[in-house]
């Protein structure tokens, strides 16, 4: 059965707020003033706002569907509510505040992951007379510059040849069965690209398409620079309005490396790029790493193999990250997907000190939150990210999250990690409590959520936690908004 209520601990807060005014009073008038009557306390809200409940009328949502919890963080009373707020509900991406919390407590705010580069043979002159060998720690935002800064450094060692192979060691992670058509079918998205301890720029290869109305083409150009990547010619334009410009493309890309377009791209789109998923991450590691080693001078004949680094390497340059507190600010704010479960291993990997599987994750986040009294039986992590569609928490579970973080000191480096509605990220086109809320989103198929702080007019601050799981999700985001902004206004 479906509630909405005050939670006790609003009842127990007006109650000593109460008390300690009588207190004060009494001491400032002095022990020979009259007795005098102690205000009513004002009514707390027995029901979800009215601007809530009309929007989710309006896309036909029921309330059964909902679960909210609002509760005051900050000093002084507030009003509290809270609806299905024990009831297990797949949370899309506010999952992620889960990870990102857990990993600043587990990890510390300045973890960084390190990418390493190892000599295996002997350096004769120029020549590397073995295998060098690439060592990867799962780094979950390693991109081309980076790479392109570590083979600089390589060079910088003196090795211009390598004469031996490339090694890819990935052993930092389990190998992990992947198949990225199994969430949704979207197989060429890199969002369902699958982690790996040498993830390099999100497995995506960019086809950027570039009109020209007087010539009738538009160019394409490819990034980033792939070994052995055929270009494809620039094809027709055509009229009309922009629409699914993908679909009019005809993109095949059943051969990764001559990707061909068939079709015609509409003038009305002006530019657009398209980013796709399609090779493994070694044969992309390795087209990525060959066109930056030739293209630095470098001179590699041999073969790319997946394999530990050897017993005799020895470490000729490494890159390291940015800092943990860096990177959750891209998880969050943009809800990158990858990313996180990158970290959400990483987390396993590093309580344990063996590989890292999403068992050892999953087991590590339960720990930590039992060790510090949030136990959530309830709580169904899959990948830590908020992709799937197994994935669970209690809108209460939540909320006691938050709370807990704005009481830690590490409160700065969570909620700057954290979208400005109105300002940035994912809810940089929202309308709720604009510019006074830092709220993390969430969405899939017949899932919207927001969970995060909203600072009222009133200067106090609030905890909310608002999940719909309903097949009429997706027209019930205004009811999110209208919660916010209610908040803000009221609260």
């Amino acid at each position: 059965m479906q509630r909405v209520a005050v939670t006790p601990l609003s009842r127990r807060a007006r109650r000593a707020a109460a008390a300690l005014a009588t207190v004060v009073l009494a001491a400032l008038a002095g022990p020979t003033a009259p007795a005098r009557a102690q205000p009513s306390p004002q009514p707390q809200p027995t029901g979800l706002p009215e601007p809530y409940l009309a929007a989710l009328r309006a896309a036909n949502v029921p309330t059964s569907a909902v679960g909210v919890v609002v509760q005051p963080v900050g000093p002084g009373p507030g009003p509290s509510l809270g609806l299905n707020e024990s009831t297990p509900m797949n949370p899309a991406s506010t999952m992620k505040l889960v990870t990102t919390y857990a990993a600043l407590n587990l990890l510390g705010p300045t973890y960084t992951w390190r990418t390493e580069a190892f000599a295996a043979g002997r350096l004769n002159r120029d020549v590397l007379e073995g295998d060098l060998a690439l060592r990867g720690s799962g780094d979950p935002r390693l991109v081309v510059e980076h790479l392109w800064l570590l083979v600089h450094r390589v060079r910088g060692y003196g090795v211009r040849e390598i004469r031996g192979d490339v090694l890819l060691d990935k052993s930092a992670f389990e190998v992990i069965a992947q198949d990225p058509a199994a969430f949704d079918g979207e197989s060429l998205r890199p969002y369902n690209a699958g982690p790996d301890a040498l993830l390099l720029n999100f497995k995506a290869i960019t086809f950027a398409f570039v009109p020209d109305p007087q010539t009738r083409t538009a160019r394409i150009v490819v990034t980033p620079p792939l070994a052995g990547l055929q270009a494809p010619p620039p094809v027709r334009l055509a009229d009309g309005a922009c629409g699914d410009w993908r679909a009019r493309l005809q993109g095949d890309f059943s051969s990764p490396l001559n990707p061909q377009f068939r079709g015609a791209y509409p003038l009305a789109c002006g530019e657009r790029v398209w980013h796709v998923s399609v090779l493994s991450h070694s044969q992309y590691f390795g087209a990525v790493f060959r066109a930056l080693w030739e293209a630095s001078g470098g001179r590699w004949s041999g073969r790319l193999r997946e394999a530990p680094v050897p017993a005799e390497g020895r470490r000729i340059a490494q890159h390291e990250s940015e800092a943990l507190a860096e990177v959750i600010r891209d998880i969050n704010k943009f809800s990158n997907n990858v990313m996180t479960r990158q970290l959400f291993l990483t987390l396993g990997a590093q309580a344990t000190g063996q590989p890292a599987s999403t068992e050892r994750a999953a087991h590590t986040i339960r720990n930590w939150l039992a060790s510090r009294g949030m136990d959530m039986p309830e709580l169904v992590l899959e990948n830590g990210a908020g992709l799937s569609r197994i994935e669970r928490i209690a809108p209460a579970s939540m909320a006691r999250l938050l709370v807990h973080a704005w009481h830690s000191s590490l409160m700065p480096e969570l909620v700057s990690s954290l979208p400005l509605v109105g300002v940035d990220g994912t809810m940089r086109n929202r309308t709720g409590a604009a510019g006074n809320a830092h709220v993390k989103s969430g969405l899939l198929n017949d899932v919207r959520a927001i969970a995060g702080y909203v600072h009222a007019q009133s200067g106090r601050r609030y905890v909310v936690v608002a999940i719909i799981n309903h097949p009429n999700a997706g027209a019930a985001q205004a009811a999110h908004d209208a919660l916010l902004e209610w908040v803000y206004r009221s609260g």
